[in-house]
């Protein structure tokens, strides 16, 4: 079993920055492959980024390629997500989770809430 929590969201304004923090409990963090995904209001779930279980690799969806940065802390079970040059079209309930394999995810945060608004 994987529990995890996030952190850091909020209300930010166009071009400003938030920074996303995962916690993980319950096993063994440096493991295993993370991902960050959003959803924003009347659309599907968008994976974001995702980061290798040493950290050395990462992918980033076209939209937030350059703004986005995704880096993990094994040694405090902690995945971030650094987001810069916010955009109003980021707003969105962001989700970490658990990579099983491929892009298939097992364990979920219960997610939180980013809104980019002037």
């Amino acid at each position: 079993q994987v529990q995890l929590v996030e952190s850091g969201g909020g209300l930010a304004q166009p071009g400003g920055s938030l920074r996303l923090s995962c916690t993980a409990t319950g096993s063994r963090f440096s493991n295993y492959r993370m991902i960050w995904a959003r959803q924003a209001p009347g659309k599907g779930l968008e994976w974001v980024s995702h980061i290798s279980s040493d950290g050395t690799d990462t992918y980033y969806t076209d939209s937030v390629k350059g703004r986005f940065t995704i880096s993990r802390d094994n040694a405090k079970n902690t995945l971030y997500l650094h987001m810069n040059s916010l955009k109003v079209e980021d707003t969105a309930h962001y989700f970490c989770a658990k990579v099983l394999y491929g892009y298939c995810a097992d364990y979920w945060g219960q997610g939180i809430q980013v809104a980019v608004s002037s």
